[in-house]
């Protein structure tokens, strides 16, 4: 009996962590501010590949608005999105033009238009993101 109890929680866990997965991915560049309460005390971003590292909400939200008032005609394409109890993986394309200096080290100019692949891993913890990795493959759109 107990087995059984375990997997509904841990399916349980599971959903949540989705369901907050989705809420950041829909919500980070309509209102930053608005998924920051998604984010655990000792939030870390890290984007790798443009040697990017942001540590707290504040650092988060600021370069969310940096970033995304640098782009225009934003279109998502999502791929694949899949969870843990302590991880979230969301694969996905979005394609926009890159109209400021605000996306740090992007390595297009501004100006262009972009296909950006995006894999976030999310590190889940008592239920909100504790730890998020962004890995971006870049090219110029057609």
């Amino acid at each position: 009996m107990n087995e059984v109890a375990d997997v509904m929680e841990r399916s349980d866990i599971v959903a949540h962590n989705l369901h907050v997965a989705g809420e950041h991915i829909e919500n980070e560049a309509r209102d930053p501010a608005s998924v920051m309460a998604l984010y655990t005390d000792d939030i870390v971003l890290e984007v790798p590949g443009r040697a990017l590292r942001f540590a707290g909400r504040a650092a988060i939200e600021e370069n969310y608005r940096r970033m995304f008032g640098s782009m225009t005609d934003i279109e998502i394409e999502p791929l694949e999105r899949f969870a843990t109890e302590d991880r979230v993986v969301d694969d996905m394309i979005a394609r926009f033009r890159l109209i400021g200096d605000g996306m740090v080290n992007a390595p297009l100019p501004v100006g262009s238009r972009v296909e950006l692949r995006l894999v976030h891993v999310f590190h889940m913890k008592d239920g909100l993101i504790s730890r998020e990795i962004v890995h971006e493959h870049w090219r110029e759109a057609a």
